[in-house]
């Protein structure tokens, strides 16, 4: 069990670099949907690293920010 939680915490890092190194939101929701089990782990705690929990929510709202910033200038 502990090792797809560090399989899916590289993935989220890795995607989360290249996604805002490369402005793509595609791996930027990879990162998101990657991150979901961890941060629902954490939404349970009773001290502040229950904020970790809002990680996906954060991350699907600059998924989104960048989709739009792209359709945007697709269509000029």
């Amino acid at each position: 069990m502990l090792l797809l939680w560090y399989a899916s915490f590289i993935v989220f890092i890795a995607t989360l670099g290249f996604g805002v190194i490369n402005k793509s939101w595609i791996l930027l929701l990879v990162s998101a949907i990657t991150s979901t089990p961890i941060a629902l782990y954490f939404i349970g705690a009773v001290n502040a690293w229950k904020y970790v929990g809002f990680t996906p929510i954060v991350l699907l709202i600059l998924t989104l920010y960048l989709w739009f910033l792209g359709r945007k200038t697709e269509a000029l």
